[in-house]
């Protein structure tokens, strides 16, 4: 059987990174594609994926990108990782730039990728059976918050840009995946959004018992992507036991109440 090759977006840290560590270990061939060309490099040189720097956010570069994906090899499964927040701001007060970058990281770079990527997931697709379009969005996708509007929209414009996908494919043997993930404590995403402040970042965790980590959503990502051809996973919701909406969280120990068990 043809070893599967996935493009992996976002892979210098967090999630994108332990999606890249995930497949290798399940036997993919990874492309890793990050901004950060350094990072990636000690990741090509530690797991065996191979690395290529780009900035999602422009046109030339994910034209590059794309003829260097033609040119090495074939495409099985777009795995679109990178993305991001900034500011926690109402409304009223939001900064357009951050507005403005948040749409071009998490919307406009997807629709980058599908379009310079798709016809390459159609080769794949043709000669091995299938295809993989995955989306990593999050469950602010899915609830607003308060301080959360930016984020609410970008990630909500991505996760239809996916629904969308999905039913102009039909027909086709590719399949569409959005991850949701809802509290996912990572090295950066909460302190980049808190503009570095990484101890205010740390007090969005704190008393939080086992918040979801990168690793637990390579995990669900990977199993999505191994999953039988014919199956498809449209959306898979993924939080902490200890938030149970977006707006309900625990914080301390979990644990049953005292009278859970009894019998009548």
């Amino acid at each position: 059987m043809t070893t599967r090759r996935a493009v992996v977006t976002g892979a210098s840290s967090g999630i994108g990174e332990a999606t890249a560590r995930a497949l290798r270990s399940r036997g993919w061939d990874v492309v890793a594609v990050a901004r950060r060309a350094e990072r990636l490099a000690e990741l090509e040189a530690e797991i065996g994926a191979v690395a290529f720097a780009a900035d999602l956010t422009s046109d030339a570069d994910v034209e590059a990108l794309a003829g260097f994906l033609a040119e090495s090899g074939p495409v099985h499964s777009l795995v679109h990782v990178a993305g991001g927040a900034r500011g926690a701001d109402r409304v009223e007060d939001g900064r357009v730039e951050d507005w403005q970058w948040m749409f071009d990281v998490n919307v406009l770079s997807a629709q980058r990728l599908v379009s310079a990527l798709l016809p390459q997931l159609r080769l794949a697709a043709a000669g091995d059976g299938y295809a993989d379009a995955l989306f990593v969005t999050s469950t602010a996708a899915q609830t607003a918050y308060a301080g959360g509007a930016g984020y609410n929209a970008a990630k909500a414009g991505e996760a239809m840009l996916a629904h969308a996908l999905r039913l102009e494919l039909n027909g086709e043997p590719i399949r569409v995946i959005e991850v949701a993930p809802g509290m996912v404590h990572t090295e950066e995403f909460t302190a980049n959004r808190l503009g570095g402040d990484k101890a205010a970042a740390e007090r969005v965790y704190e008393g939080v018992e086992a918040p979801l980590t990168a690793e637990d959503v390579a995990d669900v990502i990977a199993y999505a992507l191994d999953a039988p051809g014919h199956v498809n996973l449209d959306l898979i919701t993924m939080r902490p036991v200890a938030q149970s909406a977006q707006h309900l969280l625990a914080r301390g120990p979990l644990r049953p109440r005292a009278d859970e068990g009894k019998l009548s």
